[in-house]
């Protein structure tokens, strides 16, 4: 099982990686295959315009190293099941290829570029992809079939040959269904309990009465969020509500509602939810939060670099919580943006002042109306004895706090004698307040190495390293002063500029918390070190040895609900 595990980790961020594409596009009525699926799809992510594969895969450090990853799938021990022993077999021969991207389209019979679609048909999932060499994933099935003892059978719906393989033969059957039609490669499930006419339109034999493509769900979500036209995925939380307080408010609630009559017992393991109150209640709930979306802003790829600009967004309409989680909003340096001047930063935007009552208005909020439904009046319950409002109390002598930040800039390592340390230092931390003398001398008492430190606000800065219990060995010499209104410790030349460019920026609410890392600049020095050493590269290490890439995630709030946005740019090695 562990061998499968790290297969489907592995896998997971490829295609993670992968659903981040897209191009300039066209609107949904020039898309035939969106009248394949329904509106009411519980999931949706789309690559509606042609996405350039190939480009994509010379330009992304995601097939170094492959042979170490393989080996460590051949470490994990047997396989526990052929249902397991088949899928690793077919992330094998992914993997293998990932490293040539011309190996890697040949093997799977993919295009240069490429459109895919992932949803569902109430709890059905479909993934539909655009496959040039049709012979060639019957191929890759083949072996895995050889290599794990998992055998198919073959069956016919409506004309069109499809693969079935078991993945559980019990009292009721489910299979995964592989077809292929018309330069298009479908993988989805078949069960015991469903109908027929489900997978015939699954495998594209007919289409749905209520098509996404004449819903507008699509184009309200670029138009709402601002994404590029052609790469659009989300969840959609009122069919998901919908398909469990309902009987036959959508396909999902159609099916659940089947699958409780053949079960033998006629019990609905959903009944508690479809009470009268139940469905209004989380009706409204899901109102309120409707939708999770992903989309892009920016994505430019070449065979050399790629380089993207990606947003999710939990969609809301309660302007009560998004009102207090803005009010908790703090100071984010502006440095600490950026995707090519630091080797790592994190950052976290938080208005201590702000933070009590905003909890505790978020508290008010979830506890109004009084829910008459049994599960959501045992959640309110819970909450009732969770009241924020004693963190006023403990964050009482953090008044003023905005925020706090720590940046390594760049750094080189040493190990002389046996003891690590730092060639060099660039690094700084931060604190920003209202009034960051007053701050100091209020947490003086509790801190007592702190007690004889005498800071003047754009002051001299002094050594504070034996008060940080920093050894000589470490060879770092922390510097600690007061720059306009952040409280600073740093080390190094660029760590000083970073402490004097920080007291030039206004104290503002400009966000939550974001993060970024440059892997170069950070595992350059490990490795560094590693070689000067004369010991091998640890194999879990070597697969990131060439990683070229940078990300930088934010978390903020915005009036259309709670956003997380990526930047990232990567190069070929």
């Amino acid at each position: 099982m562990k061998k499968l595990a790290i297969a489907v980790a592995i896998a997971a961020a490829g295609a993670g990686a992968y659903m981040l594409s897209n191009n300039d596009g066209v609107t949904t009525t020039d898309n035939d295959m969106l009248a394949y699926i329904p509106a009411d799809t519980l999931l949706f992510s789309g690559q509606l315009t042609p996405f350039p594969l190939e480009d994509y895969l010379y330009s992304m450090p995601m097939g170094q190293n492959g042979a170490a990853q393989l080996e460590q799938i051949e470490l994990a021990g047997p396989y526990s099941s052929a249902q397991e022993g088949f899928f690793v077999s077919l992330y094998k021969s992914y993997l293998t290829s990932l490293e040539d991207p011309e190996l890697f389209l040949t093997t799977f019979g993919l295009p240069a570029k490429i459109e895919s679609y992932t949803y569902t048909l109430g709890a059905l999932p479909v993934f539909k992809v655009q496959v040039t060499d049709e012979q060639a994933i019957w191929k890759v099935l083949d072996k895995a079939s050889e290599e794990s003892g998992l055998a198919h059978t073959t069956a016919t719906i409506e004309g069109l040959e499809y693969r079935a393989y078991s993945l559980i033969d019990d009292d009721e059957s489910i299979d995964l269904v592989v077809a292929q039609q018309d330069g298009w490669l479908t993988v989805t499930l078949n069960t015991s309990f469903n109908k027929p006419e489900l997978l015939a339109t699954a495998l594209g034999l007919s289409k749905v009465d209520n098509p996404i493509s004449d819903s507008g769900i699509v184009e309200d979500i670029i138009k709402t969020h601002g994404f590029l036209n052609d790469s659009i995925s989300f969840i959609n939380h009122v069919e998901l509500v919908k398909g469990l307080t309902s009987t036959d408010g959508n396909m999902l609630a159609k099916q659940l509602s089947k699958l409780g009559e053949l079960d033998g017992t006629g019990s609905d393991p959903f009944a508690e939810f479809k009470t009268a109150e139940c469905q209004t209640e989380l009706d409204a709930i899901a109102a309120n939060w409707p939708r999770t979306v992903m989309g892009l802003k920016a994505f430019n790829v070449s065979r050399k670099q790629a380089q993207f600009d990606a947003q999710m967004v939990v969609e809301s309409n309660n302007q009560v919580i998004l009102g207090a989680f803005n009010k908790m909003r703090g100071f984010i340096p502006s440095f600490t943006n950026s995707l090519t001047d630091n080797a790592m930063s994190i950052a976290l935007g938080l208005d201590a002042a702000q933070l009590a009552p905003a909890l505790t208005e978020i508290w008010q909020d979830l506890q109004t109306p009084s829910y008459q439904c049994e599960a959501l009046a045992q959640m309110q319950y819970e909450i009732s004895g969770q009241n924020p409002a004693m963190l006023g109390m403990m964050t009482g002598m953090a008044n003023g706090v905005k925020g706090m930040s720590a940046t390594i800039v760049d750094f080189s390592l040493t190990d002389e004698n046996g003891e690590p340390g730092f060639k060099h230092l660039d690094a700084l931390i931060s604190l920003s307040a209202e009034n960051p003398e007053m701050l100091l001398n209020m947490i003086k008492p509790f801190v007592p190495q702190l007690a004889q430190v005498q800071l003047e606000t754009n002051g001299d800065p002094i050594d504070v390293s034996s008060l940080l219990m920093l050894p000589p060995s470490m060879g770092v010499s922390a510097q600690m002063a007061i720059k306009d209104q952040h409280i600073v410790i740093y080390s190094g030349d660029k760590g000083e500029d970073l402490a004097n460019k920080l007291a030039k920026e206004p104290l503002v609410a400009n966000g939550l918390a974001n993060m970024s890392i440059d892997y170069q600049k950070v595992l350059k020095p490990v490795f560094s070190l590693i070689e000067e050493s004369g010991e091998q590269v640890p194999e879990e290490l070597e697969m990131l040895k060439d990683y070229d890439m940078r990300m930088q995630v934010n978390l903020d709030i915005t009036d259309k609900g709670i956003s997380i946005s990526t930047r990232g740019d990567s190069k070929a090695y």
